[in-house]
Parts: structure tokens; sequence; C-alpha cells
């Protein structure tokens, strides 16, 4: 008369840890089972390292939902301010933008936009010498390892300190200002640009350098012809989206000092004008956005392939609106 399994057995079984049976159909269900219970596992220590570590942040950094519940009348007065109303024509209530619109010329913000933007380009192109450098002497292809190691831990280095505070170092150099900004902007294009650069020559293939040194070309001929000219496209593209990268960048240093829009927004900040405050970051927006879709409409210029779009600059711009609405109802 044959017994009836406990339920230690039948959940050992279900959890693959039973005995397997004779044939190899039994062998094979019952690891497909234990993997998945030793996956099930891991995943449950995931979650509980998850919530543990997030617990622990909330808590380092004091976040209570009772405080922000208890700041949100301070903050609804203060998006009347951030969005001053008014009536056009008398009936229809609205944003008075105009108070944005004064304010920008009052200020000079365009003036100060433009500030921004040569931080971005100067500090880009006077980094970019030492980002193709650092970039090509990094790849193992071209230094021996341990070697290129060397100019991987620069780059390193570099990336470790944020543009922030290259500029808090560069101080006693040129004080604070648009000039040192560019000085950070440039050493960081260094470590990032030559960071993406080194990954790109890391992915080339083989072929075109056993050719270039078939001929009896020399290491910097290879290097040009072999290696550089497989990357030229993706240079160009990484070169685009660091100088979108670097706008952002130039805004962030204004905030402590150094020119530029975030000068301005960091200004009205600390005097609490927040319609004035408002008219710098839809500034910011307009400006980071601007740059943001030159770099897109670059990158896939760039691209291969024929079904790429192939949108000109201003159609893009006439457009954007259009596609903005379209994506954000699904559409594409």
């Amino acid at each position: 008369m044959s017994s009836e399994p406990s339920p230690v057995d039948e959940l050992r079984e279900y959890l693959g840890f039973a005995a397997a049976g004779d044939s190899a159909v039994d062998r094979k269900l019952k690891d497909i089972k234990r993997r998945k219970t030793i996956r099930r596992l891991w995943v449950g220590l995931g979650v509980v390292a998850f919530v543990a570590v997030l617990r622990w942040s909330l808590t380092t950094v004091d976040f209570s939902l009772a405080e922000l519940y208890a700041q949100l009348p301070e903050f609804a007065e203060a998006l009347t301010e951030y969005f001053p109303p008014t009536t056009y024509f008398g009936v229809l209530p609205f944003v008075d933008v105009m108070q944005y619109w004064e304010f920008m010329l009052e200020a000079e913000l365009f003036a100060a936009s433009q500030v921004t933007v040569a931080i971005a380009i100067a500090g880009t192109a006077l980094g970019l010498p030492g980002a193709l450098f650092f970039g090509v002497m990094a790849s193992e292809r071209v230094v021996p390892y341990p070697f290129n190691f060397l100019f991987r831990l620069t780059m390193s280095v570099i990336r470790a300190i944020p543009a922030l505070v290259w500029v808090l170092i560069l101080i006693p150099l040129g004080g604070v200002g648009p000039f040192t900004a560019t000085l950070a902007v440039m050493i960081d294009t260094t470590g990032y640009l030559g960071r993406l650069f080194t990954d790109e020559l890391e992915e080339i293939a083989d072929g075109p350098i056993e050719g270039i040194r078939s001929t009896g070309a020399n290491k910097s001929q290879i290097v040009s012809f072999g290696m550089l000219s497989q990357v030229f496209r993706q240079f160009i593209a990484w070169l685009a989206f660091d100088l979108e990268h670097n706008v952002r960048v130039a805004i962030s240093l204004g905030l402590i000092g150094a020119g530029g829009l975030g000068l301005e927004l960091n200004v009205q900040r600390r005097t609490f004008n927040y319609t004035e405050m408002m008219a710098c970051i839809i500034l910011v927006i307009l400006l980071a956005g601007s740059v943001e879709l030159l770099s897109q409409r670059l990158r896939s210029y760039l691209r291969d392939g024929d079904e790429v779009e192939r949108t000109g600059i201003i159609e893009a711009f006439v457009t954007a609106p259009k596609k903005i609405v379209q994506s954000s109802m699904g559409k594409r």
C-alpha cells in the first residue's frame, strides 16, 4: 500500500530539491525547477537589499511626507509668482508672458545666453585635442597593456571630479567667471569625450588595419588611416552629443558665479524673485532644447542607412511642437 507524500516532500519536489528519477526527463525537470528556485531567491534577496538601501537613503536625507504636505500651501502660493496670472481680452485667463519678456530684455538674458553657449563651444573645442589624444593612447590597439592604463587612469580621474569642482579648483588661476568655466568644461570634455573615443576604437574591425599595415605604413599612418578613418562619423556624433551636454554644464556652472544664464538664475533665486526665475528657466529650456535638436539632427545625418529621417534643421524646428504632441499621445 503506497503512502501519500508529505507536505515537505511536495515542497521539495516543487522547489526542485527532491530526489530525481532515473530518466533523463526527470533529471532535466528537476534541474529546471532548482534553477527557477535559485533565481527566485536571488530576486528576493535583491528586493530586500533594495528596500534596505532605499530606507537608509530616505533616513539619511530626512525625507518626510508630512513635511512635504505641510509645505504644499507655500509652494502653491509660489506657483502664482512662477506663473503670474492675467486676463486677455478682459475675459480669457492666462499666464502673463509679457512679464517674462520684459525681464528678458531688461536683464539682457539673451546676451547671457550667448555667454553660456560660448562657454560650451569654447570648452568643447579646447578639450577636443586632449580627448582625441587620450582616447587614442588609451586604446590597447595603439598602446599595449598595461601602459595604456595610465591614459585610462588619467581620464578616470578627470571624470571623477565634476566640472563644478574643477571650477573651484581653478579659482586661483582665473577667478570665478566665464574664463574659468571654459577651462573646467575643457578638462571635463577631455575625460568624457576621450573615454567615448576609446570605446569606439576598441570596437573597430581588424581588416582595414591589417590592410594598411601590409602596405608598409608606419604606426601613425596605421592609426590615422586604419583606425580613425573607421570611426570618423562616430567621433563627430559623440562630439555633437558632448557639446549638447556641455551647454547644460555651462548653465550649472553659472549657478556658482561663472557667468551666463546660470548666474542670473542664481541671483533671482537668492532674492526670491520667482517670476524672474521662471523667465530664466524658460530661456534655459529653449537654449538646451535648441542645442539638443541641432545635435540630434547632426547625428541623424551621420548614421548609415537610407531609412534615416532626413529632416532639415529649419523644418525640424517648425515641426518640433507637432512631433512632441504626437509623441505624448502615443503616435509616431
